[in-house]
């Protein structure tokens, strides 16, 4: 990771959970790191925790699912730091809904931010290293089990557009990795696919802890992952040497049934 240090990243989603931890083992190991979230407040709140480290940590407010707000992100990144060295596309959302019944609203909230909110930073982030020559870069999509079957906890949840948009990053991460190829290109990509992370995600998808309780409430029955042990994942690909491409992580916590 010596490497890296003084250098760029990008990490969407940063204001809590995965993202949050994946921002503070790169500023730990020295990087300029730019948390992006909705909100940024929460950003700002882990920089202060920071103070003393070796890197920096940067908070800018923006939704990743709207294509002028990651265009006016990056520009800014550029005009005060030049440019982007490594993306992290953390940022996502589950969703619960039915083939079924929808509602398509939830379908597309969950595609906008899951698949196209990563390709737009993915895309702004390989032509900022394009036009600085930046050979060596890095492209991280944290992805999900969900993205590589169907478990049958899909089904009890209502997530299989979830699933879906995660089988997408798959697809995905591989088709970015052929067309760097196809370009001689030696930036790197690699997807982190993990199994159960407790993190605030339940919360969003409408489950309730009860009074008195916090969040191992809802993860107490369930065999489950620490959002650092996915950011020690990514410092992990991020520290292989320049000619490994640790293309794919899966995760999965000790137990998993699924």
């Amino acid at each position: 990771m010596i490497r890296w240090a003084g250098r760029v990243a990008v990490v969407t989603g940063a204001s809590a959970g995965i993202g949050a931890a994946i921002a503070v083992n790169l500023v730990k190991h020295g990087m300029k790191v730019m948390g992006i979230a909705k909100c940024s407040e929460r950003v700002e709140e882990l920089k202060k925790s920071l103070e003393g480290a070796s890197g920096t940590l940067y908070a800018f407010k923006a939704d990743v699912s709207k294509e002028e707000e990651v265009k006016a992100t990056f520009a800014s990144i550029k005009k005060k730091f030049g440019g982007v060295d490594v993306l992290v596309n953390n940022a996502g959302i589950g969703g619960r809904s039915t083939l079924h019944d929808g509602p398509v609203d939830t379908w597309r909230n969950i595609l906008d931010i899951n698949v196209l909110g990563l390709s737009m930073c993915t895309k702004e982030a390989l032509q900022s290293m394009h036009e600085r020559g930046v050979d060596d870069g890095h492209i991280i999509h944290i992805g999900s089990i969900n993205g590589h079957g169907i478990p049958m906890h899909s089904l009890e949840y209502g997530i299989m557009m979830y699933s879906g948009s995660k089988h997408a990053v798959i697809a995905l991460t591989e088709g970015i990795r052929r067309e760097l190829v196809h370009r001689k290109s030696k930036i790197r990509v690699t997807v982190i696919s993990p199994g159960m992370v407790k993190t605030e995600i339940m919360l969003a998808d409408g489950f309730e802890i009860p009074p008195g309780q916090n969040l191992d409430y809802l993860y107490k029955d369930t065999v489950h992952l620490q959002p650092q042990d996915i950011a020690d994942a990514v410092t992990y690909a991020l520290g292989a040497p320049p000619q490994v491409q640790v293309h794919e992580i899966i995760i999965k916590p000790v137990g998993e049934s699924f």
